[in-house]
């Protein structure tokens, strides 16, 4: 098989060994091409945010850079600012025709939660090479607002590849003639490529801004927290606004992606051309996400934005990243927003599960979760 591996071969992963748990699996952890990562008991305070390196263990780093060290049995705040180290639940022993990479999870980069996901001997963030055997620990480093964690809680989640899948430029072409991955004209190029909607229909509110001084965040609770003790509304009648250096906003694509159930998704990495900013911290887009059993309208992106060294000017309809496709190695059993606990799809512009929805009307579109 080659491609994305689906939800059914995951679970055979659990069951051969190739992926190891320490306590059983729960409802929803397996995602229709992914499965989400549970934090352990244990987080160690480090001076910095480290890689392992060559022929180095994590446990080597933490010993070499912890500060102190948190049990989150009864749970813990995590302070925005810091940087934490927590092993997983779920360690690896994969084959080596199989690699993985990991990302935040959607709510997790609604909340400005930098989350990634390091092993032993690991040389970049979130990559997972061939065959790789051992631990996986997440390090977290809350940017907007302090949260509150516990064991078991599912901050990211781990994507497996077998060989070569992604689709060329032509392949993606071809793609969008059979089955439209857009409700509008496709940019495709070294993938495809997504605008920033700075024009809703009907309103003036066209995203949300962190606010720098707030309350602690407890992940689990769903749906009870004000958005106005959190986020300040941005408003533009002019289909522009001016980014601010250091500020986190929430915002939405203006093209509504499909995703047939063949295939999954990626938001590719942040490229400095297009500007000062980085869009986009959760980024994988699952089989079904947009699609209906008509083929599929789409549904629109949450963009997680956070803006660098300048103020820089946000144009409507302004190219702000890309979509890299692959092949799904076969069809999953379970599809995104299809009997499945997928917390934003058919949503628009929106906040992650945590708040509760403005009473205001605002127009309908979709997001990613």
């Amino acid at each position: 098989m080659t491609g994305v591996l689906p939800s059914q071969t995951i679970e055979t992963m659990v069951q051969d060994g190739e992926i190891s748990i320490s306590q059983p699996l729960v409802d929803g952890q397996v995602q229709p091409a992914s499965l989400d990562l549970r934090l352990g008991t244990l987080a160690y305070r480090v001076r910095a945010s480290f890689l392992a390196g060559h022929e180095c263990s994590v446990a080597d780093r933490i010993a070499e850079f912890e500060m102190h060290r948190i049990d989150l049995t009864e749970g813990a705040v995590l302070e925005k600012g810091c940087v934490y180290v927590v092993p997983l639940m779920e360690g690896l022993a994969l084959p080596q025709d199989i690699s993985a990479v990991a990302n935040a999870k959607s709510s997790t980069g609604r909340l400005d939660l930098l989350t990634r996901t390091i092993t032993d001997g690991g040389v970049e963030f979130d990559r997972i090479k061939p065959g790789y055997t051992g631990p996986l620990y997440a390090e977290i480093c809350p940017r907007s607002f302090s949260v509150l964690v516990r064991p078991g809680m599912r901050l990211n989640q781990i994507r497996f590849r077998s060989g070569q899948a992604v689709l060329s430029d032509a392949e993606l072409c071809a793609l969008h003639a059979e089955s439209p991955l857009v409700d509008g004209t496709a940019v495709i190029e070294d993938g495809l490529g997504f605008s920033v909607d700075l024009r809703l229909p009907g309103s003036d509110l066209v995203g949300y801004r962190a606010k720098p001084h707030t309350g602690v965040i407890d992940l689990d609770r769903i749906g009870e927290y004000d958005p106005q003790d959190y986020w300040e509304e941005v408003r533009s009648t002019s289909g522009r606004i001016i980014l601010d250096p250091g500020a986190f906003y929430i915002l939405v694509s203006r093209e509504a992606v499909h995703i047939p159930p063949a295939y999954a998704a990626e938001m590719a990495p942040y490229l400095a051309m297009v500007g000062e900013f980085r869009v986009h911290y959760a980024g994988f887009f699952d089989p079904g996400f947009g699609h209906d059993a008509a083929g599929g309208a789409g549904s629109r992106g949450v963009l997680e934005v956070r803006c660098h060294e300048a103020p820089f000017v946000l144009e409507h309809g302004q190219v702000v990243g890309r979509l890299v496709y692959e092949r799904m190695a076969e069809l999953p059993e379970q599809l995104y927003g299809s009997g499945i606990a997928s917390n934003y799809q058919g949503q628009g512009l929106k906040l992650s599960k945590h708040f509760k929805s403005p009473e205001r009307k605002t127009p309908e579109t979709k997001s990613k979760g």
